[in-house]
This record gives C-alpha cells, sequence and structure tokens, in this order.
C-alpha cells in the first residue's frame, strides 16, 4: 500500500489551517496544523512531511525565520502563504528558499494544484527511474546536476541547493547554448500557470549564481529582454 504523503501546516489562524487541511485529507494527503514557528521546527524532524505550508505572519518565529532554519537542514518543499502581496515579500520569501508564494485570500482548490504540482516535480526523478532512455545527469568539467538524487558537485563538493534551483539548473545545462524565456521556465519548471511574475526565474538564477561561478568551460548566461541560456564554451 502507498503511503501517504505529509503536508505540514503552519498557520496560527485557526479556521485557515482547518479548511486547507480538510481539502488535503479529502485528497488523501496526510496533515499535521501548527500554529506557530517553534512548534513548526520542533515538530519537522518527528513528523517528517513532504512538504510544507508555511504562513509569513506567525507569533514570535515568523515565516521567514523557519524557513532559514529549515533549510539549514532539510531541501523539502515550502510553499509561503501571506496576505503581503508586494514583489518585495515574494522575492525575499523565494531568496530563503521557498518554491511558491501564494497571496491570500486564495481559492482553496488552486491550493491543492500547487501542492500537487510541487510535490510532483520533486518526485519526478522517483517516478522515472525504470525509464532508462531519459538522462537525469547533465555533466560539464568541474560540475554534475543529478536529478536521480536531486544533488549538485561543483569542483569536487556537493552544494547545498532547494529542489527548484536543480531543476532549474538540469533544465538550462541539458539543452546547452540554447535560449530560453522567463514564460518558458516558468512553465517548464514550476509546471502551472504560476500567479506571480517572471522576477521568480531572477530570483532563482541569483541564487544559483552566487553557489556555482561561471566556469572557463561553461556559464549561466542571461539574454537581455529574453531570459537565460547555459552556455557550453568549447575548449581550445
Amino acid at each position: 500500500m502507498a503511503t501517504k504523503q505529509k503536508v505540514m501546516i503552519v498557520d496560527d489562524d485557526e479556521n485557515i489551517a482547518e479548511l486547507i487541511a480538510l481539502y488535503l485529507n479529502k485528497e488523501c494527503y496526510e496533515t499535521l496544523i501548527v500554529y506557530d514557528g517553534e512548534s513548526a521546527i520542533s515538530q519537522f524532524s518527528t513528523f517528517k512531511p513532504n512538504l510544507i505550508l508555511l504562513d509569513l505572519m506567525l507569533p514570535g518565529m515568523d515565516g521567514y525565520q523557519v524557513c532559514q532554519e529549515i533549510r539549514k537542514k532539510s531541501n523539502v518543499p515550502i510553499i509561503m502563504l501571506s496576505a503581503k502581496g508586494e514583489t518585495f515579500d515574494k522575492v525575499l520569501g523565494l531568496e530563503l528558499g521557498a518554491d511558491d508564494y501564494m497571496i491570500k485570500p486564495f481559492e482553496t482548490k488552486e491550493l491543492v494544484a500547487r501542492v500537487k504540482a510541487v510535490l510532483r516535480r520533486f518526485h519526478l526523478p522517483q517516478l522515472s527511474l525504470t525509464e532508462g532512455s531519459i538522462s537525469k545527469r547533465a555533466e560539464f568539467k568541474d560540475l554534475l546536476i543529478n536529478l536521480d538524487n536531486y544533488t549538485v558537485t561543483y569542483l569536487g563538493k556537493t552544494i547545498d541547493m532547494p529542489p527548484k534551483e536543480i531543476e532549474l539548473l538540469f533544465f538550462l545545462a541539458s539543452a546547452p547554448n540554447q535560449v530560453f524565456t522567463r514564460e518558458q521556465l516558468l512553465d517548464n519548471i514550476w509546471g502551472y500557470e504560476y500567479a506571480g511574475d517572471t522576477r521568480t526565474v531572477d530570483v532563482h538564477i541569483k541564487r544559483i549564481r552566487e553557489k556555482i561561478k561561471d566556469h572557463a568551460n561553461w556559464s549561466i548566461e542571461t539574454v537581455w529582454g529574453i531570459g537565460y541560456k547555459f552556455v557550453e564554451k568549447n575548449e581550445i
């Protein structure tokens, strides 16, 4: 029997949290509701969620702080929930390692759809291991992106990256020298009609560039006014 996937709901609004849990339970997810940041951190190791729905405005430790603490020990997908709809708030959440950001009030059905999409993307390598014809590795000099185990090795060291950063890097590197628009990257990596703006892609690219620097044999380049490409340079 397949094990239910677990979703931790972190929200101090009891009505909203219970409504979300109700919809997720109907979709056969196992849920745990916690109402503050400290409880989220303490319950994380015991509950072992497959995904976290994280409200930003929490008593005590806020959602940003919770996200930072979780990211120190896990790449579990995180969807932030907030009444704050400013670009700054979205960008900050993404820079701290969130995989998605939803603005309250939201349609519960859309939230469930996003949960499914994020989990589907996160677990895609495990579902595709039998498809031997599909390569889940992109390898270049001093860089290995492996989607079989969601790791990135750069200059011989494993680099800590959340799932979306790894998927974005892999997608670009799998088609060297091909230009992709921000809209194409949103569609292929996030897998649904993303409600945010294309700044999401820029934020993730910025975070990737902070962790792996341009190499003599390859680089991630900005194509101004269009998007990005992974450039593989010819060795002389």
